[in-house]
């Protein structure tokens, strides 16, 4: 029984690169997430639910801030987050919380707050401005080596390479094996991590809520993965991948997807590991993906431990429940690894929210679409906050309280942005500047259309009759009117969801009327 009259606790849990179709709540007749599932059983699961950029920054400003890309301009990891915007963190702050971090939130700090040689300009791994950090975990994980040196774990190699094999450092290899790493299954980051919320958690007074957002690089590359997962999955087992004949048909079929498919390396998958992923083969695309499906596994472990710590804290009635991912992982569809360019497998990540003071809708799921920039507004709607009317994202509360409504979206929307500010490698491959290199997805239960910047050609894809999106029919006099409409439904969205900060205000004679972002409400 949650307590009343007071706030209750938040638990934010992202898991990096997880796809929406992963988890067994969601129907995948491999994946095994009882831990992921048994949360759904007292929550709702969004079915389909979707990031709003990639890769990792570009995802989380939308998370964190509630805005599309287009408003919140985090553009590629590194590109700074204005200081302007408000965000997850700093809004529960607000509300009297201590938001503490476990992990990393990949945010690039606005530099004109850093006076020159700040060593926060160096790096694209800062902290969301509002979070008390726990424990950090950033790329070069020294925390979590450091603690894996204690426990006798030889972890000299560093990282990326303690994530290789044991006994091959050094080697090359054109087969993915599954043989395992020189940690064990209790001694994963995604184990430290929790070992170090647990920890925290028992320090929280029982009267005082609290608010944690535990960040996971799981299911994240390098593909791999400690025992007994390494063998949990075969690599024979799985849905079929959505592909072409082959990779060149793939690159034939867009200017984007071969300049993409030629840049994939796989060394950034599995160290060591020498070539382009398109070539890799259907044998190791099977074997990363059963190492991929074992890694969502050891993350799923580790929910059932974060489960047990809540409720033997007594704290599993009064905690807000949200977990969710970034963006999702191509898994080899269409000859590809990890995430990018605008194809579902990208974006389509799970989301399920569990509330434990609405219980009309617990166990139901929902169809239709949500969008990532929905979760802040979520929470403020959830601890009886009016969500600011700026934001991109809409409340799903009444998805909680059984009560769908009427004038809910009909389509997902996405953003990517493929420019390369600091190499301009992009720009130069299809001759055109920085701020074109970007395109835009409207997804609706039909259809898909894409549209490029820079003068490359759109995309549409009957997903009726082509649910891989293989065939671009854009250009198919049959299919004229649908693209134009996606074209106009998709300029009218940006257009609804330009920059609203001052927008919504307006100086009259009686001072400031509307709302203006970042500060409190003004009465009209």
């Amino acid at each position: 029984m949650a307590r009343k009259g007071r706030h209750p606790n938040v638990l934010l849990i992202s898991c990096d690169q997880w796809r929406g179709d992963c988890l067994s709540a969601a129907g995948h007749k491999v994946v095994r997430t009882p831990n992921a599932d048994a949360l759904a059983a007292e929550g709702v699961l969004f079915r389909r639910h979707y990031g709003g950029a990639a890769p990792c920054s570009p995802a989380r400003a939308c998370l964190y801030t509630g805005l599309y890309q287009m408003n919140n301009r985090v553009c590629r990891n590194g590109t700074p987050l204005d200081a302007r915007h408000r965000n997850i963190a700093l809004s529960l702050r607000g509300l009297g919380y201590d938001p503490t971090l476990f992990g990393y939130t990949d945010v690039s700090l606005d530099p004109r707050n850093l006076t020159p040689g700040d060593p926060a300009l160096r790096s694209y791994e800062g902290v969301l401005p509002g979070f008390t950090v726990r424990q950090f975990l950033p790329e070069h994980q020294k925390p979590w080596l450091s603690w894996l040196k204690l426990r006798g774990v030889d972890a000299s190699a560093g990282s990326p390479d303690i994530h290789r094999p044991a006994g091959e450092a050094g080697s090359i290899s054109s087969t993915v094996t599954n043989a395992p790493p020189v940690y064990s299954k209790d001694e994963t980051p995604t184990a430290f991590l929790t070992g170090e919320f647990v920890r925290w958690l028992g320090e929280q007074e029982r009267d005082a809520p609290w608010c944690a957002h535990l960040s996971f690089i799981s299911p994240h590359p390098p593909f791999i993965v400690p025992e007994p997962y390494n063998t949990m999955y075969d690599f024979a087992d799985g849905p079929a991948f959505r592909r072409a004949e082959n990779w060149q048909a793939e690159a034939e079929s867009h200017p984007y997807l071969a300049y993409d498919l030629g840049r994939q390396k796989r060394t950034n998958f599995r160290p060591g590991a020498k070539g382009k992923v398109r070539d890799w083969g259907d044998d190791n695309f099977r074997r990363v993906r059963a190492l991929y499906y074992g890694m969502i596994s050891e993350v799923d472990a580790q929910l059932g431990r974060i489960w047990r710590a809540v409720k033997t804290a007594g704290a599993w009635d009064d905690t807000i429940i949200v977990l969710t991912s970034d963006h999702a992982e191509m898994m080899g569809d269409h000859f590809m690894l990890g995430k990018g360019g605008f194809f579902d497998s990208s974006y389509h990540i799970p989301l399920i929210v569990r509330d434990p003071r609405r219980p009309k809708a617990t166990g139901t799921g929902v169809d239709r679409f949500t969008e990532a920039v929905d979760i802040l507004p979520t929470l403020l709607d959830l601890l009886g906050e009016d969500p600011p009317p700026h934001l991109d994202g809409r409340s799903l509360k009444p998805f909680l309280d059984n009560e769908a409504p009427g004038d809910w979206r009909d389509a997902a929307h996405w953003e990517f942005d493929f420019r390369s500010i600091a190499e301009g490698e992009a720009e130069r491959h299809f001759g055109i500047a920085s701020r074109q290199c970007n395109l835009a997805v409207i997804r609706t239960e039909k259809f898909k259309y894409v549209h490029f910047g820079g003068g490359l050609p759109p995309l549409l894809f009957d997903l009726e009759k082509d649910a891989g999106e293989l065939n671009n029919v854009a250009a198919d006099p049959g299919y004229l009117p649908v693209r134009l409409e996606l074209a106009e439904r998709l300029l009218a969205w940006r257009a609804e969801h330009l920059d609203q900060s001052l927008a919504l205000a307006e100086l009259t004679g009686d001072g400031v009327a509307g709302h203006v972002a970042g500060l409190p409400p003004f009465q009209a």
